[in-house]
């Protein structure tokens, strides 16, 4: 049995994490695979590292790496759309060697460019822990559902959010509150732009979206938009409401079209998205004949992010190839894209208004402008001035609901910008 050598680029907690799945026997011999260490490269080499590194070959240039002829199989786990990650990934494929990464930066804007490349040179370029960490999410669209037409693809990916909107509504904390908690624990990084805004999401949202409908599709073809603005009251009204606020990012096919949003919504406490807690992942796929399909499990993590990257190594070893994604990158289509404006949904409004008289008849009469109707109202006895008005509307259209939000920021009877939200009943 010879060894195959892997090289590993970046050395955080999910390269050290790979390092220690690599170097314990696990099944790796039962399956009549043996890795090896080729060399590692890392932004700093003196940082101290578990396990070790001290017997390993030390690249400065990850690049160089990528190229080494004693390197069987590059893995590249710098981060980032661009710069090194994409200059070593891209010298890795000229040189024939074949890729595992768990960039989601890199193969939602790139990866039809990669794969392509990857394709010309017969080798194989594997991206399993981008997406979900260690739920097999990808592999599970790519084969398990290649021979079904892709309807819609939606779930929770990003466990920072989801760790944030959970502890909001356990605890009944604001936002920056729970924020910061999340920077202690390690849950979210010291910019948390890329989570809580929705970035991380749409991300991920991209990749599946060309998995499951077989074509190329741009990152600006995904509206975004995060949690930042959830208050603890938004969260409160919610569960009153029996439902949970949760940052779901979803690719629909309607009428030959798709619409990629990544936005927080209401979904009914009974379902398996509001039961997702901290970093768990959820997604579900509609595809026909086959019908529904779901996964879930850890979507961040080193355990689980690395198992991910070893699950691919152990393709890769066993002779996997490609094609990249479901289709052949040169067979990837285009899309017509529908606007998330026309997606029509229940919507939920909260408005705090000022306690005078006429207040309410404005909130109706912005919503019948907009030849919208009210399912339900509740206005909750309140101690503070002013009423905290909760509004859940029959379906209409995004635009239509995002009209209403306008006029009601403007109007003098409205004490500050209302809540507006998508319910989602997947």
């Amino acid at each position: 049995m010879s060894s195959i050598k892997v090289s590993i680029a970046g050395l955080g907690t999910v390269g050290q994490g790979l390092l220690s799945l690599l170097v314990e026997d696990r099944r790796f011999t039962r399956q009549g695979i043996d890795f090896d260490i080729a060399g590692v490269s890392a932004r700093n080499r003196s940082t101290k590292r578990e396990p070790s590194i001290e017997s390993y070959r030390w690249f400065d240039d990850p690049v160089e790496l990528a190229t080494d002829p004693e390197t069987d199989i590059f893995v590249e786990l710098i981060g980032g759309a661009d710069g090194m990650a994409k200059a070593a990934v891209i010298a890795a494929l000229e040189a024939g060697k074949p890729v595992v990464t768990a960039n989601k930066a890199l193969i939602a804007e790139h990866g039809p460019q990669l794969a392509r490349l990857a394709e010309e040179k017969g080798v194989a370029l594997k991206f399993e822990a981008a997406v979900a960490g260690g739920t097999p999410v990808v592999r599970g669209i790519r084969d398990g559902v290649a021979a079904c037409t892709v309807k819609a693809v939606s779930g929770i990916l990003n466990g920072t959010c989801n760790y944030i909107l959970s502890t909001m509504a356990k605890d009944g904390r604001a936002f920056d509150d729970v924020l910061l908690e999340a920077q202690k624990l390690g849950y979210a990084e010291a910019d948390p732009t890329f989570d809580v805004d929705g970035i991380d999401a749409a991300h991920k949202l991209v990749i599946l979206a060309c998995l499951a409908f077989d074509a190329a599709i741009p990152m600006s073809a995904v509206s975004c938009e995060g949690i930042r603005g959830i208050t603890e009251g938004d969260v409160a009204a919610a569960k009153k409401l029996n439902m949970a606020i949760k940052l779901l990012a979803e690719a629909v096919l309607k009428d030959g079209k798709v619409a990629l949003r990544v936005t927080p919504a209401l979904v009914p406490e009974a379902h398996s998205f509001a039961k997702a807690m901290g970093s768990e992942n959820v997604i579900i796929v509609d595809a026909e004949p086959l019908g529904r399909l779901g996964f879930n499990g850890p979507g961040a993590g080193a355990g689980a992010t690395a198992s991910a990257v070893a699950a691919d190594l152990c393709d890769i070893a066993r002779g996997s190839i490609g094609p990249v994604y479901a289709a052949k990158a040169n067979l990837l289509g285009k899309l017509d894209y529908m606007s998330v404006d026309e997606i029509e949904n229940p919507y939920f409004f909260r408005v705090l208004l000022k306690d005078e008289p006429g207040a309410l008849a404005a909130v109706a009469e912005a919503l019948a402008a907009q030849h919208i109707s009210i399912e339900s109202l509740r206005q909750p006895p309140s101690r503070k001035k002013g009423a905290s008005v909760t509004i859940v509307t029959h379906p209409c259209r995004a635009s239509a609901a995002k009209a209403v939000k306008q006029a009601l920021a403007a109007h003098p009877f409205v004490e500050e910008a209302p809540s507006i939200l998508p319910i989602v009943t997947p």
